[in-house]
């Protein structure tokens, strides 16, 4: 659902300066003093939020407390980094194999049907990722064979050419399918 907001913003302007373009959605302004006008502003408010953070606790809870529009439960990302490599590499590096994890998880499901309603129009400025820590390259390696155990597709991103596992993402997921695989880890701080 959108609501439209207009709002008049006071400027100053020269009236021979004054286009179409300054008024947006508007023929007119009304000068208050000289040379200040009232600049209508057309703002399109959504419903949603434009990010969302979730917490692990979240992410357990019961589907539906977390259910989108419709009553449909929300489709997650899982996002799984090394605290050891938090602690040693640059902020920039680990947050960049985060995001190598999550875009090939998503490219290399793009056709699931979860992926594609994660990516839609109507979810697209809503999208869900926990972000959680193992404290080293053998919990990552841990992971991702119970991951693959359990049937949850996901993308262990291994940093080329040092050959290091750095993170998982699972591609997008109900939460109520996934959540039990990521109890025990800690949300990344």
């Amino acid at each position: 659902m959108a609501t439209e907001l207009l709002l008049f913003l006071p400027c100053r302007l020269q009236a021979a300066s004054l286009t179409r373009r300054h008024f947006l959605h508007s023929s007119t302004t009304k000068p208050r003093a000289a040379n200040l006008h009232l600049l209508p502003i057309r703002l399109t408010l959504r419903s949603k939020s434009m990010s969302t953070t979730t917490t692990p606790e979240m992410a357990d809870s019961d589907p539906a407390k977390n259910a989108g529009g419709g009553g449909e439960e929300v489709i997650v990302q899982y996002v799984v980094l090394r605290r050891d490599l938090i602690d040693t590499w640059p902020m920039g590096s680990v947050v960049t194999q985060g995001c190598h994890a999550a875009v090939a998880a998503i490219w290399s499901h793009r056709d699931d049907a979860e992926t594609v309603r994660y990516c839609g129009p109507e979810n697209i400025d809503s999208m869900h990722k926990v972000t959680l820590e193992v404290k080293g390259e053998t919990q990552m390696l841990n992971l991702a064979e119970k991951l693959r155990g359990g049937g949850i597709a996901h993308k262990l991103w291994i940093e080329q050419p040092e050959n290091i596992p750095t993170c998982i993402a699972t591609k997008p997921y109900p939460k109520s399918q996934v959540a039990s695989f990521f109890k025990k880890l800690k949300l990344c701080k």
